[in-house]
C-alpha cells in the first residue's frame, strides 16, 4: 500500500514540476498571442513522454527501423533508469534485452544529442536537467556513442537494417575519425555505395557503340539550358510553371555600376522566361519580375500548381525576422502580383530560404541554419491549417539532415518523393550533390543520389522536373569555376526518376569455370530512352539497378576477359538472375563450321562473330588471330588455301560489318598442318579437326600465330 502511494504522489509531482516548467520550444523565443497556445502543446507532448517512461514494459520503437519521434518535440533527451537498463544489460551480455533498449532509448533522441558531449550545447542542456533534478548527475554519452553501441549489437543479433541506419547516422553525424565506421559499413552493405563508371569511360563506351541504335548516346546530357536565361553571373533557383511555359528563377546580373568588377555590389532579382513552342529546350530572353523585384534580395522562387501564389524568399528587408526570411505573394485578377506579406512564425532571427511546395501544397519545405538542428542549414517543413496559416517550422529529422548542409528542397507534382542539396550524405561527386528520399511508412527513406549524370565534382543545386517527368532542371557550377552558377536543363536519366524504383539484379560467371569476372554492367531503356549509368561489376560479380517497372530493357554485359552478354529483358516486379559468359581464351565456336570444299560465311555462323566483332569495339586496344584449319582428307596444298581463305572470310565479314580496322586482324590458314587429332581414324575424328581457332591479345603479347606468318 505504501509504494502504491509513493507512486501516486510521484506521478503528481512530475505532473506539477511540468506545469511550471513547460518544455522550451524551437519558437518560444518569439513573442505573440500564439506564445500559451504552444507552451500548452508542449506541455501536453512532454507529459505523455514522461509519464510514457515510466512504464517499463512500453517500448517508443520499432524493432524493423529507427524512428527519431523525438526531433520536435524535445530538443535533448536524457533518461537516467533507461541509461541504467543499458549499462547493466551490457554488463551482463543480454544482447536482446541490450537491442531493445537502446533501440529504444535511441529513437527517443533530440537533436541537442547529436552535438559533441564537450560542446557548449551539450552542456547547456545538461545543466538544466540537473537543475531540475536538484542534483549533480554523471555527463551521459552522446546521441552517436549510444548509435554506435546499437550498431554492434544489431550485427551481433544480425538484425541487419537497423545495423545498415546505424553506420548510416554515424557517418552523417560523427564529427571524429570516420575510418571505423566506412569500414563496417563498406564491408557489410556493398550495393549502398554505387559503382558507376566514370563519365569518360561512359563516353567513351557510347562512341564505340554508336553503330548500334539502341545504343547511341543520350540527347543533350550535362547540357545548360542556354544564353536566353544564363547570364555571365549566377543564375540558378529555378521554378517552373505547371505547364511548363514559364520558368522564374533567380540572378546576380543586375549589378551596380564600377570598372572595377570586384568593387561592383551585386542585386538578387527574379527573372521570368517564357517558353517558345512545345519544347522546353527553347526560351524567349528572360525579363525581370517587376512585381517582386525591390532595392533587396529576392531569390529562391516557389510557384503553386496554379500560378494564383508564389513564394520566395527576401534578405535584409526591413520587416524581416533574419537574414533572410520567406514570403507570399498572390495574383490579383490574373494581371499583378500582391505585395508580398512575411511568413511570420515560420521564419526564424537566422537565414531561411529555398521554399517548395509538397503535392497537396498544404506543406512548406524550405533550408534554414536557424540555431537548433544538426549541422549547417537543415531542412524544415510547415503545415498549413485548416484556416490557411503556416504552423511553425520542425526539422526532418537526421536521416535527411547532416552535420553539414542541406538545401533546395523540392517535391515532385505526383509522387511524394523529395529532392534536394547536401553535401554532408554518404555518397558525393563533388561540393553539393543532388539527392532523393522516398516518404515510406510515416518517414523519410535514406537519401540516394542522383548519380554521375547529374552529380559531377562542382555544385548542383536547386533542383525542378516538369510535370511529365520528362525533363530536369538546376543549378550548377563547373569544377574550378564555383562562384558562377549556370542552369542546366536536360532529359532526366534513370537515377532521377522518381518512380525508378524496382531492383534488377544479378551475378556474373564464367561459364565453363565457374570463376567470378571484372566487368561493367549497362542496362538500356528499349521503351523511352530512358538513359541509365552503367556499373562495375563488384568484387562478388555481382550487380544491382532501380529501375522503372514494365518496361522493356537490354542488359549489356562486357569485360577484357570475355565476350559481351547482350539480354533483352522485361522488367515485371523485384528481378534476381544467374548469367555466364565466355572467356575469350582459345576461343573455338561450335557454329563455324563452313560447307565441305567452301569458305561462304553462313548465317548460323553470325551470332558468335557477333560476340568477337563486340569485344574488339568494346576495347580497341586488343587484336584478334584467326586460324583456320583442316582435316587431312583431299590435296594438302588445296587444303592449304581452303583454310586461308576461310580465315580471310572471317575477317572480312568482322572488318565490313564491325568497321573493325583490318591491321588488327591477322589470319592464317594452316591446312591440315596442325590436328587436334592424328592420325584420323574416324569421321568424329575430321570434323573435330576441321575448325577455326580465335585468339585476343594485346599488342605486346605477341601469338605463335602471328611469328608463323
Amino acid at each position: 500500500m505504501n509504494i502504491r502511494v509513493l507512486c501516486i504522489t510521484y506521478l503528481a509531482l512530475v505532473k506539477f514540476w511540468l506545469l511550471m516548467h513547460p518544455a522550451q520550444g524551437q519558437h518560444d523565443n518569439q513573442s505573440g498571442k500564439k506564445a500559451p497556445e504552444r507552451r500548452k502543446a508542449n506541455k501536453e507532448t512532454a507529459l505523455k513522454t514522461e509519464e510514457f517512461e515510466l512504464e517499463d514494459s512500453t517500448f517508443f520503437y520499432d524493432e524493423t527501423q529507427i524512428n527519431f519521434r523525438n526531433i520536435n518535440q524535445k530538443p535533448f533527451y536524457y533518461n537516467e533508469r533507461l541509461l541504467g537498463r543499458i549499462n547493466k544489460y551490457q554488463q551482463e551480455k543480454n544482447w536482446e534485452q541490450l537491442f531493445r533498449y537502446l533501440l529504444n532509448y535511441v529513437s527517443r533522441l533530440g537533436p541537442g544529442n547529436f552535438t559533441e558531449p564537450s560542446s557548449a550545447e551539450y552542456v547547456a542542456h545538461m545543466q538544466q536537467f540537473k537543475s531540475a533534478l536538484n542534483r549533480s548527475i554523471a555527463l551521459p554519452p552522446s546521441g552517436i556513442d549510444l548509435i554506435w553501441q546499437l550498431a554492434r549489437v544489431a550485427l551481433q543479433m544480425r538484425k541487419m537494417e537497423i545495423a545498415k541506419e546505424a553506420l548510416q547516422l554515424i557517418i552523417k553525424h560523427h564529427r571524429g575519425n570516420l575510418a571505423r565506421a566506412w569500414k563496417h559499413y563498406d564491408s557489410l552493405f556493398p550495393f549502398e555505395k554505387p559503382r558507376y563508371v566514370t563519365l569518360e569511360e561512359y563516353y567513351q563506351m557510347l562512341e564505340l557503340r554508336k553503330h548500334i541504335d539502341t545504343l547511341r548516346p543520350p540527347r543533350g546530357i550535362l547540357t545548360d539550358i542556354g544564353q536566353a536565361i544564363n547570364s555571365d553571373y549566377d543564375d540558378y533557383g529555378v521554378s517552373l510553371s505547371r505547364n511548363g511555359n514559364m520558368l522564374i528563377f533567380t540572378s546576380k546580373r543586375n549589378r551596380s555600376p564600377s570598372s572595377n568588377p570586384l568593387r561592383q555590389i551585386f542585386n538578387e532579382d527574379l527573372f521570368i522566361a517564357e517558353r517558345i513552342g512545345e519544347d522546353t529546350a527553347y526560351w524567349q530572353d528572360a525579363y525581370p519580375f517587376a512585381d517582386l523585384n525591390t532595392a533587396y534580395n529576392e531569390g529562391s522562387p516557389c510557384l503553386s500548381a496554379k500560378g494564383d501564389f508564389i513564394i520566395f524568399a527576401r534578405c535584409e528587408a526591413p520587416d524581416g525576422m533574419g537574414n533572410c526570411d520567406l514570403y507570399i505573394s498572390r495574383r490579383v485578377q490574373g494581371r499583378y502580383w500582391s505585395e508580398p506579406e512575411n511568413l511570420g512564425i515560420v521564419n526564424s532571427p537566422a537565414w531561411d530560404s529555398h521554399p517548395a511546395l509538397s503535392v497537396t501544397e498544404d506543406t512548406l519545405y524550405f533550408s534554414s541554419d536557424r540555431a537548433g538542428g544538426f549541422g549547417g542549414a537543415d531542412l524544415y517543413f510547415s503545415v498549413r491549417d485548416a484556416t490557411g496559416k503556416w504552423g511553425p517550422a520542425q526539422n526532418l529529422g537526421p536521416i535527411i539532415n547532416t552535420q553539414k548542409n542541406e538545401v533546395s528542397p523540392f517535391i515532385h507534382h505526383k509522387y511524394n518523393v523529395l529532392y534536394f542539396s547536401s553535401d554532408g550524405h554518404l555518397v558525393n561527386y563533388g561540393d553539393f550533390d543532388i539527392f532523393k528520399s522516398y516518404y515510406i511508412k510515416g518517414r523519410w527513406t535514406e537519401p540516394k543520389n542522383l548519380g554521375p549524370l547529374v552529380n559531377s565534382a562542382g555544385r548542383e543545386f536547386y533542383f525542378t522536373i516538369d510535370t511529365n517527368s520528362d525533363k530536369l532542371f538546376f543549378a550548377k557550377a563547373q569544377e574550378g569555376n564555383s562562384r558562377n552558377l549556370d542552369i542546366y536543363s536536360y532529359p532526366m536519366p534513370m537515377e532521377a526518376k522518381p518512380n525508378a524504383v524496382v531492383r534488377f539484379k544479378g551475378q556474373v560467371k564464367e561459364a565453363s569455370t565457374g570463376q567470378i569476372v571484372k566487368g561493367i554492367v549497362s542496362v538500356i531503356d528499349l521503351t523511352d530512352g530512358v538513359e541509365v549509368m552503367p556499373k562495375y561489376l563488384s568484387e562478388q560479380g555481382e550487380f544491382e539497378f532501380e529501375l522503372i517497372n514494365q518496361k522493356r530493357y537490354m542488359l549489356v554485359v562486357q569485360g577484357e576477359n570475355f565476350f559481351r552478354l547482350e539480354e533483352i529483358f522485361f522488367l515485371q516486379g523485384d528481378t534476381e538472375r544467374q548469367y555466364s559468359v565466355k572467356s575469350i581464351d582459345n576461343v573455338r565456336f561450335e557454329s563455324i563450321e563452313f560447307a565441305e570444299g567452301s569458305a561462304e560465311i553462313l548465317p548460323e555462323m553470325e551470332n558468335d562473330l557477333h560476340l568477337v566483332m563486340n569485344f574488339l569495339i568494346d576495347y580497341p586496344e586488343f587484336m584478334l588471330s584467326i586460324s583456320g584449319h583442316t582435316d587431312s582428307s583431299g590435296n594438302p596444298e588445296n587444303n592449304l588455301k581452303l583454310s586461308q581463305r576461310r580465315a580471310e572470310a572471317i575477317k572480312n565479314y568482322l572488318v565490313t560489318y564491325g568497321k573493325i580496322d583490318p591491321n588488327r586482324i591477322i589470319a592464317v590458314g594452316y591446312g591440315n598442318t596442325k590436328p587436334i587429332i592424328s592420325p584420323e581414324l574416324t569421321a568424329e575424328h575430321r570434323k573435330i579437326n576441321r575448325r577455326v581457332e580465335f585468339k585476343i591479345y594485346k599488342p605486346n603479347n605477341l601469338t605463335e600465330d602471328k611469328t608463323d606468318k
